[in-house]
C-alpha cells in the first residue's frame, strides 16, 4: 500500500512538474541579419507600389524571418534592415536559405538608392530608377 501510495504521488509530482514546463515558451529575441543578395525589378512608376526581394542564409533553426525596417532618409535615399526572431533552445544546425519579398512603399519619379545594412557593418547598396 505503501509503495502504491509512493507510485501515486512521484506520478502526480512529475505530471504537474512538465505542465508547468511546457507552459513557458522560449524566448525569442529579433536581431538584424545579414542579406546576400538583392533583386531589384524594374518598371515602376510614380503610381506603383516598391518592392524587391532580398535572400541570404539563417545560421541555424532557431531564425525565423520577422520584418524588415524601412528608413527614407529623403525622397531619394532608403534604408533598409532585415530583422530575424531567434528562439533559444534545440536548434537544427544547418545553414537554412531564405528570400522574402519587402514592399517599400510609393516612391517618387527618379533614381532612387536602396542601402541595405547588414548586422556586422557591411551593407548592399542597389539603384532604382522610378518613371
Amino acid at each position: 500500500m505503501k509503495l502504491a501510495s509512493l507510485l501515486l504521488a512521484a506520478v502526480v509530482g512529475f505530471g504537474s512538474g512538465s505542465v508547468s514546463f511546457a507552459s513557458q515558451a522560449p524566448a525569442e529575441k529579433e536581431v538584424q541579419i545579414g542579406i546576400s543578395g538583392v533583386y531589384v525589378p524594374g518598371g515602376f512608376d510614380s503610381a506603383s507600389d516598391v518592392y524587391v526581394i532580398v535572400n541570404g542564409i539563417f545560421q541555424n533553426g532557431c531564425y525565423k524571418w520577422k520584418k524588415a525596417e524601412v528608413n527614407h532618409k529623403d525622397t531619394y535615399f532608403h534604408e533598409i534592415k532585415s530583422i530575424a526572431s531567434v528562439s533559444q533552445g534545440m536548434c537544427l544546425m544547418v545553414l537554412i536559405p531564405f528570400q522574402k519579398e519587402v514592399r517599400l512603399g510609393r516612391f517618387q519619379s527618379g533614381k532612387h538608392i536602396l542601402h541595405f545594412e547588414n548586422g556586422d557593418g557591411t551593407y548592399l547598396q542597389k539603384t532604382l530608377v522610378v518613371e
